[in-house]
């Protein structure tokens, strides 16, 4: 990894009822099995499309000055279900002044994102860099009591819209050390890391809490041993963390190992789980590419993907052109490789090919067909596929029962009425076929489709 002094200038489900949290990860373990084995899901046509399809989001960094490039955004909306502000969420962005908040930046990412049925990383709470100026000349009992505000805060503003948080980044020490990074919030006392987990779970209770880190893929390295430590001490004694974010910068310098899914499958055996957050990798190499994603799908608890950026140009390492897509916006060769792991193997088709499992729902005046299909089934949530016919141009009404809510969407344009329990999905050029994850929360009961009209 390049070493920095900064990170780059870019850079649960549910309640949190912590038995709940564990039954429900057992129960996701347990379904693992049959939820990779090949042809249980129809492949996906993109890649936020096959990875929900496998319970899973393949997400991107955001920049919200980017929105308004119209390439950007259209390779954005087709292609990734989840979205992690690159720089909106830091504290220099949102709170330039000490008291003093701005969200409008990070706002705009959070609309995009929600209105498109997209989740959202925050990113991040704490962190020893990109601090503004009045927090850099603070430290002691000030500086902590600052950042604990600043957590809590930030984390109260986006509650409910954000699905994790990276609550802390960076804290380790790069070397053979295996210590804490000297910092001025490490200087406000070694629980800092602790304290700051603690205000965040007070302040958005049923949002995943992260630790976030890079130079920790390789297993074998005194930083990840050092980080792996930290999480098992805090789960032994109930801090509540619930998740751990790889960065995964490859390159020359701090290159992929074979041993990644060793890291993964390790820190998800504490009973976390582990996301991979800020994929980059040198030259774009597509075997190191599908490797990684698919150590990811073979470690049950490896909810998902972000690559750092979209275009190599968007990168903060665009002269090492890391990313998926090249600077005109076109598919690599690691793009192709990335897809194919997530379908495991099997050819793309839009809409899918395996028969509906019920009738299909023909509303009475409609002028289209929607038919819903169960997908894959794990231990809290579960997948719905619903394919339209009689018209390219169309809107389909889905409802769910409460305490159920909907989680992501692809291959379509979601919308929700004030219950958040009815969805309206609107075509939007992926095809005549959209899906949907809907966590169960208890209950099984099927989606039903309401309508199908024409557009």
């Amino acid at each position: 990894m390049i070493e920095r002094c900064q990170e780059d200038t870019r850079s649960r489900f549910g309640p949190r009822a912590r038995t709940a949290v564990v039954l429900a990860a057992a129960a996701l373990l347990a379904a693992t099995s049959a939820a990779f084995l090949p042809g249980t899901a129809s492949a996906g046509t993109t890649l936020g499309a096959s990875a929900a399809e496998k319970g899973r989001y393949f997400g991107t960094a955001v920049a919200a000055n980017k929105l308004s490039d119209s390439a950007y955004t259209t390779i954005l909306n087709r292609e990734f279900n989840s979205v992690t502000p690159e720089n909106e969420m830091k504290i220099d962005a949102t709170e330039p002044q000490q008291g003093r908040f701005s969200y409008g930046a990070a706002d705009q990412i959070v609309s995009h994102a929600r209105s498109r049925g997209m989740s959202v990383r925050g990113h991040t709470l704490a962190w020893h860099s990109q601090q503004p100026g009045w927090m850099q000349s603070m430290s002691g009992s000030a500086l902590r009591q600052a950042m604990l505000n600043h957590v809590t805060q930030v984390a109260t503003h986006f509650r409910g819209q954000v699905v994790a948080w990276d609550v802390v980044n960076e804290a380790f020490a790069d070397g053979s050390s295996g210590a804490r990074r000297d910092s001025n919030l490490q200087r406000t006392g070694n629980d800092w890391i602790e304290a700051a987990f603690r205000a965040a779970d007070a302040a958005d209770p049923n949002a995943k809490l992260c630790y976030n880190d890079y130079n920790t893929d390789n297993w074998t390295h005194a930083k990840t041993q050092a980080v792996y430590n930290m999480v098992r001490d805090f789960k032994s004694r109930g801090v509540p963390i619930d998740c751990v974010g790889f960065q995964s910068h490859f390159n020359n310098d701090s290159p992929y190992n074979s041993n990644y899914r060793t890291t993964l499958s390790s820190f998800a055996a504490l009973g976390v789980d582990v996301q991979v957050t800020e994929l980059d990798i040198q030259g774009a190499p597509a075997n190191t590419y599908r490797a990684v994603v698919e150590d990811c799908l073979a470690v049950a608890r490896c909810n998902g993907v972000t690559v750092w950026g979209i275009r190599d140009s968007d990168s903060w390492r665009a002269s090492q052109t890391p990313l998926l897509f090249n600077n005109s916006g076109q598919k690599k060769a690691a793009y192709d490789a990335v897809l194919a792991a997530l379908n495991n193997g099997t050819t793309p088709t839009d809409p899918p090919t395996n028969p509906p499992t019920t009738p299909p729902t023909n509303p009475p005046g409609g002028s289209c067909t929607a038919t819903l299909q169960d997908g894959t089934r794990w231990g809290d949530r579960f997948n719905s596929t619903v394919t339209v016919s009689g018209a390219s141009n169309w809107t389909v009404v889905v409802a769910v029962t409460p305490p159920q809510k909907i989680s992501s969407t692809w291959n379509g344009s979601p919308t929700w009425d004030s219950s958040g329990n009815v969805m309206t999905m609107r075509s939007n050029g992926s095809g005549n076929a959209f899906g949907f994850t809907t966590m169960a929360n208890g209950n099984w009961n099927r989606p039903v489709v309401q309508s199908c009209t024409a557009s």
